[in-house]
């Protein structure tokens, strides 16, 4: 990567929840940030700019667009941030983009996007990327931010932090959200999972956000049983997860009166598609080649399977 972090120049693959908001607040800060969007998506942006709403806030910026028939330059760093079903289109989509010194950072949900991501570009060039963001995109096509939690976390697959992890976290400190490094960046990746799939579990199942669910009796204790259930599973991968994260999962899922819900729940009210095997399902297989049972995980994954195939 290019020695001044500041210089360097970033693509952000995707202007949706995720990649809109973290790259919105990067370009915010003045970073050189490009993102790479298909033509519906580019001329909604055109029109409206890129637009972060919510919590009382109503920031625009004038995004830096380009899409693939135009990409023919290389970046210092690519943010994919597409959810997986659009990843394979993704990826050929950024592939120009791509040099012998492009670092690559996914902020995909699962792992299973690590393989692919692997297999197109090489393992050394793909570190681990963990974001934490409550975020959607509204029939406007702005970002609506519904909680002030905003966190983005880079590392090496393996091995403490390196120099361009390093480098990559000076870039990513901007207003907005906090970026830091991490010395494990798999096992911080398996512990977002075992949140993703626990909330996803919890909301979908019971069709309803987290303050409803614990309200009614059992509610609560349900919502114990699936963290519980989906933390044996990185347990039994080599990855148990740290007391205070169970503690934080906890208290979100159990939080009264909340209306938290989860990207799977809120998809499946919008009608949208989402990422039920790429984040249940392949969960649930890895558990199974682990021999971890996952009873909850295993209904919900069936209910979700089965309003697809009726919707």
């Amino acid at each position: 990567m290019n020695s001044q972090p500041n210089a360097q120049r970033i693509l952000v693959v995707g202007a949706g929840a995720t990649g809109g908001y973290f790259g919105a607040r990067l370009a915010q800060a003045g970073r050189d940030v490009t993102f790479l969007v298909r033509e519906g998506r580019a001329a909604t942006l055109r029109r409206r700019g890129l637009r972060i709403t919510g919590l009382g806030q109503e920031d625009v910026i004038e995004p830096a667009l380009v899409t693939a028939a135009d990409l023919n330059s290389r970046y210092d760093l690519v943010l994919v941030t597409v959810k997986a079903s659009a990843l394979p289109r993704a990826l050929a989509d950024a592939a120009p983009a791509v040099g012998p010194e492009t670092v690559i950072i996914p902020f995909l949900n699962g792992m299973a996007h690590m393989d692919t991501l692997e297999a197109a570009f090489g393992t050394e060039r793909v570190l681990g990327g963990i974001v934490k963001v409550v975020t959607t995109v509204t029939d406007d096509g702005d970002i609506l931010q519904m909680n002030p939690l905003a966190t983005l976390t880079v590392g090496e697959q393996h091995g403490p932090p390196s120099d361009r992890v390093l480098q990559a976290v000076e870039l990513f400190t901007v207003p907005g959200f906090k970026a830091s490094a991490t010395a494990d960046a798999l096992a911080s990746m398996w512990h977002k999972w075992v949140f993703i799939v626990s909330a996803g579990t919890v909301t979908c199942l019971m069709r309803g956000p987290v303050g409803a669910i614990v309200a009614v009796p059992g509610g609560k204790e349900f919502v114990h049983s699936v963290l519980a259930e989906a933390g044996a599973v990185a347990a039994a991968a080599g990855y148990p997860v740290p007391d205070h994260e169970t503690e934080q999962s906890v208290g979100m899922l159990t939080q009264p009166g909340s209306t938290f819900t989860s990207s799977l729940y809120r998809d499946v009210v919008a009608g949208l598609p989402g990422e039920t095997e790429h984040l249940l399902g392949d969960f649930t297989r890895r558990a199974r080649l682990l021999g971890a049972g996952t009873p909850l995980i295993d209904l919900a994954l069936m209910q979700l399977r089965v309003h697809a195939a009726t919707s």
